[in-house]
């Protein structure tokens, strides 16, 4: 597997954010051994045929979608042979964002990122991708020519668009727009994030954040929907399928990177949450199952 980081000096631009243009370069890298990276991207299609494998899914890749991929998340493009690949790419890491945004969990209130629950892409129609494309252009002028007050209109227009496509995907998927003053739910989401391999009781976090069992039970319900012992055991479930799709690690093996205390520990919460066993989804995903 390939880990990519952003670079600004291969990127040709001062700030933590690109905009990329694919116009059926296949020698760009898109095209090729399954990959993660360090940064966000927001992938605008205008034309395309095949497949992506993200994380556990299979996207089927079709005219003017959308599709979301958050940092360090695994995929694979499959696009068919002989046909056009044409996009915009939106990259930027975390870091922009912090830098430029005064909410540090910005980037967790976003739906579309850290997102297990709903699919990680969207189609829109062709004026809609237009119009997003247009502010795209508008970005890269002040990255290929920075003036004084660039980093402003970057940062102005990146909210905008980061906004505008949470409204969207909101509506697609008929889902509350995460865009709240709730700081607790998603210091939790985000402590979730940084902690799953060494923390996986509720405990671990109310003492990291300082607030009850109860308070933060009922503050990640309002915001997600699902219990704080829910939410954990969701991410620390994404954790294991990534590792029984991409590596070859036993069971054991990936049972001690997860702090497991046994591996049948971590084989008896799987199999509470999917019906099968680790070894029974490994087999079954290489299988095509």
């Amino acid at each position: 597997m390939r880990h990519i980081k952003f670079n600004k000096t291969i990127c040709g631009v001062d700030f933590l954010l690109n905009v990329l243009e694919f116009n059926n370069d296949k020698s760009s890298g898109l095209f090729s051994e399954v990959q993660s990276t360090d940064f966000f991207q927001i992938i605008f299609i205008k034309e395309a045929r095949g497949r992506l494998l993200l994380n556990e899914s299979e996207i089927n890749v079709s005219d003017n979608s959308i599709i979301f991929i958050s940092q360090f998340q695994k995929y694979q493009w499959k696009i068919d042979a002989g046909s056009s690949f044409r996009a915009h790419v939106l990259v930027f890491q975390e870091d922009f964002l912090n830098e430029f945004f005064a909410d540090k969990y910005f980037s967790y209130r976003l739906l579309y990122f850290y997102q297990t629950q709903y699919p990680l892409h969207m189609e829109v129609e062709d004026a809609e991708r237009s119009a997003y494309l247009e502010q795209l252009s508008k970005i890269k002028e002040e990255l290929v020519c920075p003036k004084s007050d660039s980093a402003h209109l970057i940062r102005s227009m990146l909210y905008y668009m980061l906004i505008s496509l949470n409204r969207r995907y909101a509506e697609k998927y008929k889902v509350e727009p995460a865009i709240t003053q709730d700081n607790i739910a998603y210091e939790f989401r985000k402590l979730v994030e940084e902690h799953i391999y060494s923390k996986q009781r509720i405990e671990d976090y109310t003492t990291l954040m300082g607030v009850s069992r109860i308070t933060l039970n009922k503050l990640v319900k309002a915001q997600f929907n699902v219990t704080a012992s829910d939410f954990i055991k969701s991410r620390l479930m994404f954790e294991i399928k990534m590792k029984l799709i991409y590596t070859s690690l036993t069971i054991a093996q990936i049972a001690s990177e997860l702090n497991f205390s046994e591996p049948n520990h971590l084989s008896r919460l799987f199999k509470s949450r999917e019906g099968i066993t680790p070894v029974q989804f490994r087999e079954d995903y290489q299988n095509g199952i």
